[in-house]
């Protein structure tokens, strides 16, 4: 075995593993090794849930356990599994805490098929100012803010929403490191070519595709569905859930064609859509991504929950050259009109403080979503 670096960076499945030996990641249940993804580790719903009538951050100083005092409308168990109603605010003390030592920081995100349920979730830990973000020293327990907004889902103690990165000091990929990675490895690319939809500022560009293939460009969530059982995998039909918009359907659901024969669709601001990037997304080995949401002023409207891309995401070598990014689509306030080759978010890549054992996609690691098209979440069949 590799002795392990202690260098700048995201830290690997084999560093997080040393972490948890060192209980500086524990949990009173056990920490499983399933629980660990090539650069981060799943987080699990614990014992109590607490209803709430609003999201909140629990400010310096305070604990979140003190502001739950005041601010719980109804505490449950998850022990024998509880429904979490649509348009509702749960928060939910998870079963791992963190002892980070002053040269490591978290930072934490929804997992994919999370995203792709429309189940919002950001971590929250005491004395927090800011969402998903674990401060360097941080001694203490975790707690996921879950707020379903389009399907009602079961939950229990153990499921897995979201998940957490930790970075060891200062990592950080310049612009124009991303683009010398850009031109050799080809982070983002279409069919035949490495042209990217817009320069590369503040990450990689990814714009939407809304010619699709063979006619289906995404997948629009049907309201006032059934019940969802969040540990229930390949269960459920899609259309009971989802309705297809297709190249057709443009004319006829809030679309168009324009005059370059292009796609262009209407979002409803009360509406929650699956789409796909136009182009193919890889992750090298030494490199971790994550998808931030495109800047505001050039539209409202969000393109992603989930953001973490493992290291291995759609690399050629592992046999997943045509890997798209699936963008969840929800539009603030107004209705807007996103077009065929629009950028719609970025890609930040940092790099790895060393290569996980294990890559994603490769035998042994547990990946859903490689080699991946427009793909719903992995509950739908």
């Amino acid at each position: 075995m590799n002795k392990i670096q202690k260098i700048a960076g995201v830290l690997s499945s084999q560093e997080i593993l040393e972490l948890i030996h060192k209980n500086v990641i524990t949990s009173g249940n056990g920490i499983e090794k399933d629980l660990i993804q090539p650069a981060s580790i799943d987080l699990r719903l614990g014992i109590k849930a607490w209803r709430v009538p609003a999201s909140f951050l629990p400010g310096k100083g305070n604990k979140v356990s003190s502001r739950l005092k005041d601010l719980a409308m109804h505490e449950f168990s998850l022990i024998d599994g509880a429904v979490l109603e649509c348009g509702c605010v749960y928060i939910v003390k998870l079963l791992e805490n963190v002892n980070l030592t002053d040269n490591l920081t978290g930072i934490a995100n929804p997992k994919s098929s999370t995203g792709r349920l429309d189940v919002f979730t950001r971590l929250i830990v005491d004395s927090a100012m800011e969402f998903e973000e674990v401060p360097a020293g941080y001694q203490g327990p975790l707690y996921a803010e879950i707020s379903p907004r389009t399907f009602s889902v079961l939950v229990r103690t153990g499921s897995r929403l979201n998940q957490l990165r930790l970075r060891r000091g200062q990592s950080f990929t310049s612009d124009k490191e991303m683009e010398i990675l850009q031109e050799h490895v080809g982070l983002v690319r279409n069919q035949d070519n490495i042209n990217l939809p817009d320069k590369i500022k503040n990450g990689v560009p990814l714009s939407v595709d809304l010619v699709g293939e063979n006619g289906l460009i995404g997948y629009k969530a049907r309201k006032h569905s059934m019940l969802i059982d969040i540990d229930k995998p390949n269960h459920y039909k899609r259309e009971l859930f989802w309705e297809k918009i297709t190249v057709e359907d443009l004319l006829y659901q809030g679309g168009y064609q324009n005059n370059n024969n292009q796609g262009s669709l209407i979002l409803s601001p009360d509406a929650f859509y699956i789409l796909a990037s136009k182009e193919y997304v890889s992750v090298p080995s030494k490199y971790a991504a994550e998808m931030r949401a495109y800047d505001t002023k050039v539209g409202e409207f969000r393109a992603h929950y989930a953001g973490f891309f493992d290291p291995g995401f759609g690399l050629t070598e592992l046999g997943a050259s045509k890997t798209k990014a699936v963008l969840e689509v929800r539009s603030h306030d107004v209705p807007f009109l996103i077009e065929q080759d629009q950028t719609v978010c970025r890609l930040v890549y940092e790099p790895m403080a060393n290569v996980p054992s294990i890559l994603y996609g490769e035998a042994g690691s547990s990946n859903n979503y490689q080699a991946q098209g427009l793909k719903l979440a992995k509950h739908f069949i």
